[in-house]
């Protein structure tokens, strides 16, 4: 038939059009739609040809079982050869089942399961590839027993999606126990056929803890170092968050640590009101958004060797630190963030997080 003579209706327009535009659509069916859309445009086969980059007679075959088949003729035709004889589920069952004690492994590979099974390897992969089976993997779950938690889990997301007016809001977080780490000696920079060196080995000069304060809205960190992890750090950090938005209502959520809710943080908590502190779910896996900000600042690499100390120089603490920069102190990187809702604690508006939601990873990144 002449390509003239190939109509298509609304229907399977819009089906060959949104193939050829698709990402996720294999090349061969995105080639086809585009030869059938382009003969039912009235290119003719040599026009077509050369405009797909294509042979005349592809352009003829997929025309030709479009105008005969529809839609169902751009599919695949079964390929000849010998019938499968081996049985996919029998595969799955035996992946599901733990190996036996004999062979003291906690999981099966494809090498191991394809000798107990008497099969090839490349088939089991097949088989795991095909009903999305990874023995190798282990996540972690944990239950909530708040009966309020949905309640909760909605409060907060639309908190952080629909913050209250004129408010920002802030994720609060710290890290203790950071390892001040210097190489022995200088660096060595990079040179013509040699790559930058440093040591093998390094020297402690103690340990800080890095408070950070992330704004949700504009990714923002407010960040500051201390040599201790005390009431008065804490305290002074959130002065110097306040000091940073001022005559601004914050919304501040932070967890369960125990000196976010002592008598002084209440104290000062209740002479600050428009600052107003959102706890989240004790033993809640994960932790504040705020955690984020040290694996994503554009601090040197794990790797590089810093620029070495005096050996008379002291443990870093308390440097001075800016708002909207954050920390070069190491850390241990970035973890998922968390959600908080209401639950008043010692008369102050506070709110717990549940992490049963992915809404907050789409909005805090």
């Amino acid at each position: 038939m002449s390509s003239a003579e190939l109509t298509l209706s609304d229907e399977d327009r819009s089906t060959l059009t949104t193939w050829i535009r698709s990402s996720t659509v294999e090349a061969g069916h995105a080639e086809r739609a585009a030869i059938v859309l382009a003969c039912a445009g009235g290119a003719g086969t040599s026009e077509a040809a050369r405009r797909l980059g294509v042979s005349r007679p592809t352009v003829i075959k997929w025309r030709d079982r479009f105008a005969h088949h529809g839609m169902a003729g751009l599919d695949d035709e079964p390929r000849s050869g010998r019938p499968k004889t081996i049985d996919d589920a029998a595969i799955i069952a035996a992946t599901l089942d733990p190996p036996p004690g004999r062979l003291g492994v906690t999981h099966w590979s494809t090498r191991l399961l394809a000798r107990h099974l008497g099969v090839g390897d490349a088939t089991v992969a097949r088989a795991w590839r095909r009903y999305h089976v990874q023995p190798w993997r282990r996540e972690t779950f944990k239950f909530s027993t708040d009966p309020a938690l949905e309640a909760k889990v909605r409060d907060v997301v639309g908190l952080y999606l629909d913050p209250p007016e004129k408010a920002i809001v802030l994720c609060i977080d710290e890290k203790s126990q950071i390892q001040a780490l210097d190489r022995t000696a200088p660096m060595l920079p990079l040179r013509p056929g040699l790559p930058e060196r440093a040591t093998h080995d390094y020297k402690r000069n103690g340990t800080t803890t890095l408070f950070a304060a992330l704004e949700i809205a504009t990714g923002k960190v407010t960040d500051r170092c201390s040599e201790r992890h005390g009431v008065a750090d804490f305290l002074a950090f959130l002065k110097q968050v306040a000091t940073a938005y001022p005559r601004r209502r914050l919304c501040v959520v932070l967890d369960n640590y125990h000196t976010h809710k002592h008598a002084d943080i209440e104290a000062w908590l209740a002479e600050n009101r428009r600052v107003t502190l959102h706890f989240t779910r004790p033993r809640g896996h994960g932790s504040t958004s705020s955690r984020c900000s040290s694996g994503s600042s554009p601090a040197r690499p794990s790797g590089a060797a810093p620029t070495p100390a005096s050996p008379s120089s002291s443990p870093p603490s308390r440097p001075s630190s800016t708002a909207g920069t954050s920390a070069a102190t190491p850390s241990s990187g970035p973890r998922r963030p968390t959600r908080s809702c209401p639950t008043p604690v010692n008369g102050i508006q506070t709110r717990d997080t549940s992490t049963t939601t992915p809404v907050m990873d789409d909005v805090t990144g």
